[in-house]
């Protein structure tokens, strides 16, 4: 078999379908984190910065660099299950993918574009529901995809705290 027919999951000779699911599974996630960039570009040097906010909140130049990060290990984590075999558990698992990167974006555009903490915690509560039920379906398809998604499951638990945190405070 050459190089560029070998289509197998974890075949070590990328072809370019592969290199396109990696490239869409790493954009993807990137892109939703672009579009909640709207949203908090429009409030973050005005509305946000004038909210009251609690002592462990990190300091503006954290989050960049942390989102960044998060969302390039969630395109790898994507990689993994999504270059599967198509069967209903990778499907499943896909669509619980999907699910938690739509209330990822929702949460900018409630918390920053809407000016709605209240509206946004709830948002974020069934986020850290959809990732634990990502991870929970990850695993059973690619433990690494799995393990993948923690330090994102961990983020936005601590930002679900201080988002209500926020929303308590004002």
């Amino acid at each position: 078999m050459s190089a560029r027919t070998d289509t197998r999951p974890g075949s070590r000779v990328p072809n370019a379908r592969t290199a396109l699911l990696l490239v869409t599974s790493l954009l993807l996630p990137l892109a939703v984190g672009a579009l909640g960039g709207f949203a908090t570009a429009t409030s973050v040097t005005t509305w946000y910065a004038e909210l009251q906010k609690p002592f462990f909140n990190p300091p503006p130049w954290v989050f960049g660099p942390v989102w960044t990060t998060l969302y390039l290990l969630m395109g790898v984590s994507l990689f993994l299950v999504w270059r599967l075999p198509r069967t209903p558990k990778r499907n499943r698992a896909l669509g619980w993918f999907a699910a938690q990167l739509v209330l990822n974006c929702a949460w900018s555009f409630l918390f920053f574009g809407a000016e709605r903490p209240d509206l946004a915690l709830v948002d974020i509560v069934l986020l850290d529901a959809a990732v634990l039920g990502t991870i929970r379906t990850f695993r059973g398809l690619s433990r690494t995809g799995a393990l993948l998604l923690v330090p994102y499951l961990l983020w936005i638990l601590f930002a679900t705290l201080l988002n209500g945190a926020i929303w308590q405070l004002n």
